[in-house]
């Protein structure tokens, strides 16, 4: 069984409403061979969702993402922007822990077991993102550190949950810095992951789960970091913000 094999673009907060229509376009009318076990996430910024959906709404295979939604159900939360409203929206998928979000706003390994959880509530997809700063690869505990990330955030999960889980790996110390892990970093660290999913959920449920390798992923270098064999896909920063590089980012899926 072939698991399936993303090509999500996370735009940040990047953008005009007029580029992203036009990056949108570029990016669907492209000829991209894809099928149920190739797939393209958009993760737009908030205001662009129902954009994004619009243009994808006639395609197979392409969705949206949110790049975060709050862990409270609804309330006198100003700013914040709930589960169930995406939901209400249609977008299937939802970032969760990304590394920014981590660092800048605080987010907590329990706030994203919450997270997680009300997404799962509300039938969307959370592409749960974990992934180790540069000190920590540094005095080599990222394993210990990463599987801290996914017990606290991940282990409440039942299987049958955590089947409808996308994990993002991001080697923090390779986000917009330039540097990338190795190839071989990378499929070590996601066959890591995925032996720590294994230990606690069991093989079966271990093999199916779709783990994204996050962290400056390039036209240049896609092809072989997705040739690993525990990397189904890359979670897309810089270079989905360029139609063509991202369209070769989307043609180098296995």
């Amino acid at each position: 069984m072939m698991r399936k094999q993303f090509a999500a673009a996370n735009w940040k907060m990047n953008l005009t409403y007029q580029q992203a229509a036009e990056l949108l376009k570029a990016v669907i009318s492209a000829d991209l061979e894809l099928n149920e076990n190739r797939v393209v996430l958009f993760a737009v910024p908030f205001p662009y969702l129902e954009l994004a959906n619009g243009s994808v709404l006639q395609k197979k295979y392409y969705f949206t993402a949110a790049q975060n939604c709050s862990n409270k159900k609804s309330g006198a939360f100003t700013g914040e922007v709930s589960a169930e409203m995406l939901k209400s929206l249609n977008v299937s998928y939802c970032l969760v822990g990304h590394s920014e979000r981590r660092e800048h706003f605080g987010e907590t390994n329990e706030m994203l077991s919450e997270k997680v959880m009300i997404c799962l509530t509300y039938g969307m997809t959370p592409v749960f993102c974990c992934g180790e700063p540069l000190q920590i690869r540094e005095q080599n505990t990222q394993n210990d550190f990463v599987k801290k990330q996914l017990n606290d955030s991940l282990f409440p999960l039942s299987a049958q949950q955590l089947l409808k889980v996308v994990i993002a790996y991001e080697p923090v110390w390779a986000i917009g810095t330039g540097k990338t892990a190795t190839n071989e970093q990378a499929q070590e660290m996601h066959s890591y992951i995925r032996s720590v999913l294994e230990e606690h959920f069991g093989r079966e449920v271990s093999q199916k789960i779709s783990i994204l390798y996050g962290g400056s992923v390039k036209a240049n270098n896609a092809k072989e970091l997705f040739a690993c064999g525990d990397v189904d896909g890359g979670l897309v920063g810089g270079a989905s913000l360029n139609a063509s590089d991202f369209i070769e980012i989307v043609r180098a899926l296995k």
